[in-house]
């Protein structure tokens, strides 16, 4: 046979598309080192620093600093100023790697690549056999990068626009409603809507015990633990009340079986009550989701996502890209008349279902 036609070209652009992945990668590294050692926060509104000056504030060897200044300049990440040998951390650059309040402060989301990788062989293992990985089988580092890197997305987005897009619930969270978080996590979601509705309660779920902990740590540390509490359980056997507002943040598609989860909240859900579905962007086709972002989302959704859905018996292995027209099915399913998208983002869709 003929060897194919190689088109220099094409061959040459996806080299470098690959250099250049290898190089975020490495990026990552330096990324998660200069936050940890606080390189950054000493860097945030100094002005032109030099390595000996800026290892001298953190307590580092001036040797190791320097190498990583020069990697961050290199990545766009840090100016340099050639003529002093100086280096600075621009206002926006301080936004996205010193400021831990920023919305888009993102150095805490490379915990997720880091376990990725950690947990290679346990997803080699699940490609080769079809059986899933639970959720607390990772890495630590995947709890707490998904956390983290959440939390500030949500601190920005949920109190002031999220749930003034649903229709009613505002007014009824300041009168007095009981809420269930689904899925909290280290309940950050939950923490922040107790405070900005002290009249109402919470009560966040998850099946991980480690999450629950840090979840009622972050309660105490917050001052609500007055009006929140948190449960080890599942999305179908969470505490039988009547529930104003049930939240589903970022996991309805990590669930072995998505329409009994949302037939429980069906079950449990209060006369005029609401479901939010916070999920990640997409769109229902894959050919629309060929972007930067579906690209993380399906990458984690392969190693993560899926994989935990299938640890719970994958009855519907939604992935991280299910998009609106599968997640409106499910509700559907589980008897919900009205699902409407009530607002989105770049990294997330919000959508409203009422019986």
């Amino acid at each position: 046979m003929n060897a194919p036609a190689i088109d220099p070209t094409k061959l040459e652009a996806l080299v470098n598309l690959a250099v250049s992945d290898i190089s975020a990668a490495y990026g990552g590294v330096m990324i998660s080192l200069g936050s940890k050692l606080g390189l950054y926060q000493a860097m945030a509104g100094a002005g032109p620093l030099s390595a000996e000056e800026l290892a001298s504030r953190t307590g580092c060897a001036e040797r190791y600093v320097r190498e990583w200044l020069n990697a961050q300049a290199a990545g766009g990440y840090v100016g340099y100023h050639a003529t002093s040998d100086r280096y600075e951390l621009s206002p926006e650059q301080a936004m996205v790697l010193a400021d831990e309040e920023s919305p888009v402060f993102i150095p805490h989301a490379w915990q997720v690549p880091a376990s990725m990788w950690f947990d290679e062989e346990r997803t080699l293992e699940a490609f080769r056999t079809g059986k899933g990985v639970a959720w607390g089988d990772h890495d630590s580092r995947l709890q707490c990068g998904v956390a983290a890197f959440y939390r500030n997305g949500y601190r920005a987005s949920l109190v002031p626009e999220w749930l003034p897009a649903l229709e009613g619930v505002v007014g009824r969270l300041d009168a007095g409603i009981a809420v269930a978080d689904v899925g909290c996590g280290h309940g950050h979601s939950t923490v922040l809507m107790a405070k900005a509705f002290p009249n109402s309660r919470f009560h966040g779920i998850d099946a991980h015990p480690a999450s629950i902990e840090a979840a009622r740590r972050n309660a105490d540390e917050a001052g609500v633990a007055d009006r929140v509490s948190f449960e080890i359980a599942r999305a179908v056997d969470y505490a039988d009340r009547q529930y104003g507002l049930i939240c589903f943040f970022d996991c309805l598609h990590d669930m072995g079986d998505p329409v009994a989860a949302a037939r429980y909240a069906e079950q449990v859900l209060a006369p005029g009550g609401t479901v939010m579905l916070v999920e990640p962007y997409a769109q229902d086709r894959v050919e629309n989701n060929l972007s930067v972002v579906s690209r993380m989302y399906y990458a984690a959704s392969t190693t993560i996502c899926c994989a935990h859905a299938i640890s719970e018996g994958g009855q519907l292995v939604l992935g991280a890209q299910a998009g609106e027209a599968r997640l409106a099915d499910v509700f559907r399913q589980a008897g919900f008349t009205h699902f409407r998208r009530a607002a989105e983002t770049p990294f997330n869709l919000i959508l409203e279902a009422r019986r």
